[in-house]
């Protein structure tokens, strides 16, 4: 509860999102039902008022009354035929162009670019939402893939961690002010010089991988958590109330986003303004150093020298006064090893178990439009139970995890550990808040189809993380909470296998080329707010689509608003339409 008194406005949107809508839904339950009726050609011509109950045939003509099949850059144009005469070429060269563009620069801001694919899917290659929110995921599984295939490679922003105690930050406690502070490039250079002939021989500098991997394994089984949850959620949800729900969440998470980018950009202009100061003011340093020396020729420079040895001497017995606890110094080294693995594959393990423990419950429940492997339904006791499953195996890991941070930190602290002013230190406290924001981000990534982190990243800035590595860190938490659920979607036939692969491609294509192109200009200017902007413009944009997507599709029924759907429904064999997964041929796959 410590944190409401900071979010009343979004929880006083949401309760009136609640209080208003939501009887709506339930006064709407069958308003709607039956009006539109869609021929269904895999089925014999029977009607259906959902072309997503044709399998195979999941795209509406609303013209024509029919269901048809949407084929990748198709040319012909074959009236009355349902396969044929609707012709998207230019539909999907634009629509490739799109999303290579976003899946660069949402792959380096630390998002899946979810809700970039979900409006744009509706709006540019008119997918119906479900198909579009499978493609989504295709898309940002192949996006978060390319990300991770740069940032894996990738080292910590700070380079130069030293074993030393370092001077404690007032502002942020338990943490180090960086030793670079207030310096010009050659006066850090000096001092690096300094640090490594000190000590008793054994310095060197530690660095760390970009992608936090502490912070995935404790945050990504609670959003996968919160994406069981939306995936729940969603098989009540009517269309436009999900909608309505998306947009208020979005748009409040881009306001808070563009507070932190202005503040943010404020503060990466003034330290650029200072590191230019001080190279002035170094370069004039040296000029002056230069004309003593020169006008130096009466025995001064020895005096100069001999003051230098007597503070020499001073500084040197004031260091002998600060030195190290032989045992602490030798742990904390170990410590700094340990963290700057570049792979560290116990960590890597855990992750990828998480992956697998939590796919293999989902495939045996089945979901998504997908069978359960093991046959049974909504309807059998044993669904219920891999539900509940589901949240032990995710909630479960996380708590393990919390845990394990919340130790890691305190031995750390007790040796002075150098963390950086960027580093989450954590505690209960800590675990009680992101756990629950990052629940929300799963829960809103399950139920409109995107990855998550156009919640979670705003919440890592807004904490003080480094922007380069909370976008790294949510790309990985996004690779495997997307993997699954697009492998899902595509294997339920909810989309098609030619868009779901080849977006898959392209996607994976545009974060490796986009993300290592911004990467490298954040480095080199050092304005790593830019990250923060763009993303908050991308959450922006991701905001007016679901406004739009849901103003065209109750145009699109009168606007008639529908109500809460059964949240167990099993059709019987006798009226189900036949399924066409398993008999798929290549040719009907990859027809080009």
């Amino acid at each position: 509860m410590f944190f409401l008194h900071r979010q009343s406005f979004f929880v006083a949107l949401l309760l009136a999102l609640v209080i208003y809508i939501v009887p709506l839904a339930s006064a709407a339950e069958s308003k709607c039902a039956g009006e539109s009726q869609f021929s269904c050609p895999n089925c014999g011509g029977i009607s259906v008022s959902d072309c997503m109950d044709c399998d195979g045939y999941l795209f509406t003509d609303y013209n024509y009354g029919l269901c048809y099949n949407r084929k990748l850059f198709n040319t012909n144009a074959e009236n009355g035929n349902s396969d044929n005469h609707y012709p998207f070429l230019w539909t999907d060269i634009v629509g490739t162009i799109v999303w290579f563009l976003t899946a660069g620069i949402a792959t380096a801001c630390g998002v899946g670019g979810g809700g970039i694919y979900v409006p744009m899917g509706i709006l540019l290659l008119r997918f119906p939402p479900k198909p579009s929110s499978g493609l989504s995921q295709a898309s940002i599984f192949g996006a978060s893939l390319g990300g991770i295939l740069v940032n894996i490679r990738k080292r910590h922003p700070d380079e130069h961690i030293r074993d030393t105690k370092g001077t404690p930050s007032k502002e942020h406690p338990g943490k180090m002010i960086a030793y670079e502070k207030g310096k010009g490039p050659m006066e850090i250079e000096d001092d690096r010089e300094k640090y490594l002939d000190g000590g008793d021989g054994k310095r060197k500098f530690y660095t760390r991988p970009v992608i936090d991997y502490n912070m995935a394994l404790f945050l990504a089984p609670m959003e996968m958590a919160g994406a069981v949850l939306g995936v729940i959620i969603q098989r009540v949800f009517p269309n436009w109330l999900f909608l309505c729900f998306a947009a208020v969440v979005l748009g409040f998470t881009a306001f808070k986003t563009f507070k932190k980018f202005f503040v943010a950009y404020a503060k990466d202009k003034a330290a650029k303004e200072e590191r230019i100061e001080l190279t002035k003011r170094e370069s004039q340093r040296v000029l002056e150093s230069q004309k003593k020396k020169e006008s130096d020729a009466n025995g001064e420079g020895a005096a100069s020298d001999a003051v230098d040895d007597v503070e020499g001497n001073a500084n040197t017995k004031e260091e002998k006064e600060e030195e190290d606890d032989p045992k602490q110094l030798e742990q904390r080294r170990k410590f700094l090893e340990e963290d700057s693995r570049q792979y560290p594959f116990e960590k890597i393990s855990y992750l990828i178990l998480l992956w697998i423990g939590l796919t293999v419950i989902t495939f045996l429940k089945g979901g998504k439009g997908v069978d359960s492997v093991i046959g049974i339904t909504c309807q059998d006791a044993g669904f219920y139970v891999l539900v509940a499953a589901q949240f032990l195996w995710t909630l479960g890991f996380a708590a393990v995890f919390g845990y394990k941070n919340v130790k890691g930190v305190n031995e750390r602290v007790a040796v002075n550990y150098p963390f950086n002013e960027t580093d989450v230190m954590w505690d209960f406290k800590k675990l009680q808040f992101y756990s629950f924001f990052t629940f929300v981000a799963g829960i809103v990534a399950g139920l409109i189809g995107i990855g998550g982190g156009m919640v979670l990243g705003p919440l890592m800035i807004v904490m003080g993380v480094n922007p380069r590595v909370s976008t790294a860190t949510t790309a990985t938490m996004i690779l495997l909470t997307s993997s699954s659920v697009a492998v899902m979607f595509v294997m339920s036939g909810l989309v098609p296998w030619q868009y779901a692969v080849y977006f898959f491609f392209v996607c994976l294509l545009g974060a490796y080329i986009g993300k290592t192109r911004i990467d490298a200009y954040v480095k080199k200017t050092g304005m790593g707010s830019i990250l923060v902007g763009i993303l908050a413009t991308i959450i922006a944009l991701a905001t007016i689509g679901c406004i739009i997507i849901l103003f065209l599709n109750l145009a699109k029924v009168d606007w008639c608003v529908d109500g809460f759907k059964a949240f167990c429904t099993v059709s019987s064999e006798e009226n189900a339409c036949p399924t066409r997964l398993l008999s798929l041929s290549a040719e009907e796959i990859f027809p080009y």
